[in-house]
């Protein structure tokens, strides 16, 4: 007989929200390890999560443990057996100690040394024996990102455990958590079900739960939470729209225990604040769906979906009191808006010497200062000197806008607030646009910056962000990183990539460096930290490793080229001309590299054969392609023009014995050979590329 549904559950004081999520995959986890370690088999496992409760169910758990046979290593025979073949003390230790006789003991090999060894058997419980232990454990393990304690400090859980139900089918599975006995009694809904509800058998708990509305699954909440929303949207009759934020749907999942959305509206004088703000404010502060014009999307409603927890017969009473609430929260943003304004950007800038950035690095007016001079140097490298005023204007504005009242409350709008003051105070609008841009993107499924000013702004950012904060010695460590360095370095190449900006990261870290007075040891620390960064990201695009080391091999410093050459390596890295002109290059490398000596200088004079002087004179042919090509970043062109190549070096060797008796002929063929592998090597080593291919000869 196995148990057909085995249930614990963990009742408690409403949970933070954002604890649950990763709570219900680390509560799967250790009950798994659990029962795998108590050997007991079972089907299946599921965890669900309400703000009042956190749920394991186990599904066909087996009735008993498996049988557990162990051969467990003893001393070695020569330790265990005296020369007369009698047990020593160590023998008889070892016996005795695994509950065993003497004459019982076996042998085992381990490597070439043979052990004497205890066969042990260990017992079978009843899995109703085992669960008790197994289930206090589970919740003893559960630690939350914040822990309440009671007398005993080894009882700590998120919030106060209420009830605790432990049912093995109809079987109650007692233990004792801190203060609370399991039973198999728990609670309906706070508002809407019974207080106390009697479970006859774990089978029927979803059930019952159900009836006195608790929905326990999340997924099924989700599809009740998201089925209202649809059906409250038909009230707008197609003229508004509401955007499902998929943070706010799962924060609302785990708010309630039956969701049961509503339509609240709030005075239309509120819609002349910024967009961003309004939404700011209903998402963070009352959990709530922005509603849009259908026609305008961009332009927010003056109407609200919220997610009540209670009664749907008291929804007027629950919208009432949602839009009053959200009144003075709007009121508050209004008067941080009107007041805010009274004061340009600029003249905040001063202020920012009383703002640290870091005690180390000096003030965030510090900061701004060099990101204003790395950013006017990144628009002369890159060509960009039209945009030296721009650029520099919006650094030296870049952070004003956190001496705002509004950042100080919602410090998500920095840059949002940034672009609305500039913009108000008569600022360049792509200026304005450029503090609102630096910070993008801000997470991986983000955009990145759609202007130059804002790209270079942010790359400066980022860049000097990266090298201070290696000078202070507050680089990533392990899991570690405080102030996201690898997420600096992964927009630095998401923008270069975007905005097709050529930049040398060598140079820019070079200057950013000096101007920061750090060594030159550190600064080759932070570049190889760049790099290793880049090769992450290039992995994760789904490029081979050894193309992508190819790639980086040649392009590096250069994100941009780097991605340009890998891209151009992948699209034909299986064409039959690029191996063939694989197979021409590793040719001539191997031969060089056979060589003891070779020379640099080519004496077309000592070129007497056909092979050498058709060889000579292609690579002189295509070399003002080869450098344009290689200049403009056009890296499959490149490909196709040394490919051109193949079969003259065919040829060549067909005909022409490099090795010649003559030191003089000897060294020139060897000096063509290396002329014609500099022109190879423009895409880096060739081996690579013909271990990738499908065709070519070793």
């Amino acid at each position: 007989m196995k148990l057909k549904n085995v249930v614990l559950e963990i009742g408690t004081e409403e949970i933070p929200s954002r604890f649950l999520p990763p709570m219900i995959e680390e509560l799967r986890g250790f009950a798994e390890e659990a029962l795998e370690s108590a050997r007991l088999g079972f089907k299946d496992i599921q965890v669900y999560a309400t703000p009042r409760r956190l749920v394991l169910m186990i599904g066909t758990l087996d009735e008993c443990q498996k049988e557990c046979v162990e051969l467990l290593k003893g001393p070695p025979m020569s330790n265990a057996y005296d020369s007369a073949g009698n047990p020593t003390r160590a023998a008889l230790g070892f016996a005795k100690s695994k509950n065993v006789s003497v004459d019982a003991l076996k042998t085992m090999e381990v490597g070439e040394v043979c052990y004497v060894a205890a066969e042990v058997r260990e017992e079978s419980k009843a899995t109703l024996e085992v669960l008790p232990g197994l289930l206090r454990g589970l919740i003893s393990r559960l630690i939350f990102p914040k822990n309440m304690y009671w007398k005993d400090p080894r009882i700590r859980f998120a919030r106060p455990i209420r009830w605790i139900l432990a049912l093995a089918d109809e079987h109650v599975i007692p233990f004792r958590y801190g203060d609370v006995e399991s039973g198999r009694m728990t609670s309906g809904h706070r508002f809407m079900g019974q207080k106390s509800i009697e479970i006859k058998s774990a089978g029927e708990f979803m059930e019952r739960l159900y009836d006195n509305n608790v929905i326990l699954d999340q997924e099924k909440r989700r599809q009740k939470l998201e089925a209202g929303i649809s059906m409250l949207k038909q009230n707008f009759e197609g003229a508004l729209k509401v955007e499902l934020d998929p943070e706010l749907v799962e924060e609302n999942l785990y708010l309630v225990e039956f969701p049961i959305p509503f339509i609240g509206s709030f005075d239309e004088r509120f819609l002349e604040i910024p967009r961003e703000v309004l939404v700011t404010s209903m998402k963070k502060n009352q959990k709530y769906f922005a509603v849009y014009d259908k026609d305008r999307e961009s332009r927010l409603a003056n109407y609200f979906i919220g997610v009540s927890n209670n009664r749907p017969s008291n929804i007027n009473t629950i919208r009432e009191g949602n839009e009053r609430v959200l009144q003075a929260r709007l009121e508050d943003a209004a008067f941080f808006w009107d007041e805010d304004r009274k004061r340009p950007l600029a003249s905040r800038v001063e202020h920012l010497k009383n703002v640290i950035y870091q005690e180390s690095l000096g003030s965030v007016y510090d900061k701004v200062l060099q990101t204003q001079r790395l950013a006017g140097w990144l628009c002369s490298e890159l060509g960009r000197e039209n945009l030296v005023e721009l650029v520099e204007r919006a650094a030296l504005l870049s952070k004003a806008d956190l001496l705002t009242s509004m950042v100080f409350e919602f410090p998500e709008l920095q840059g949002v607030m940034g672009r609305e003051y500039a913009l108000h105070d008569g600022e360049d609008p792509r200026v304005a646009l450029a503090l609102y841009e630096q910070y993008l993107p801000r997470s991986a499924a983000d955009t990145p910056p759609t202007d130059d000013v804002g790209a270079l702004l942010g790359l400066a950012e980022r860049v000097h962000v990266i090298v201070s904060c290696h000078k202070a010695g507050l680089e990533p460590t392990g899991s570690q990183d405080p102030y996201a360095l690898r997420r600096a370095a992964r927009c630095i190449n998401e923008i270069v990539w975007a905005r097709n900006l050529d930049l040398d990261l060598l140079k820019v870290v070079e200057t950013s460096a000096l101007a920061n007075l750090v060594e030159q040891e550190l600064t080759e620390k932070i570049i190889f930290f760049l790099r290793q960064r880049l090769l992450i990201q290039l992995k994760e695009k789904g490029f081979e490793h050894e193309l992508t080391l190819l790639a980086l091999s040649v392009a590096w410093p250069r994100p941009l080229q780097t991605l340009r050459l890998l891209e151009a390596l992948d699209a034909v890295k299986d064409e039959p001309w690029l191996q063939d002109l694989a197979t021409s290059a590793v040719r001539v490398k191997n031969i060089l590299q056979k060589a003891e000596e070779t020379s640099d200088v080519f004496n077309p004079a000592l070129a007497v054969l056909e092979a050498e002087n058709a060889l000579n004179g292609e690579m002189e042919r295509l070399k003002p392609s080869v450098s344009d090509a290689l200049e403009a970043g056009k890296w499959q062109e490149l490909m196709v023009l040394l490919a051109e190549l193949s079969p003259i070096v065919t040829d060549f060797f067909d005909n022409v014995m490099v090795m010649d008796p003559d030191e003089r002929v000897r060294n020139n063929r060897l000096a063509l050979l290396k002329r014609c592998n500099a022109l190879f090597e423009r895409v880096g080593d060739m081996t690579v590329l013909k271990s990738q291919g499908k065709r070519g000869d070793e």
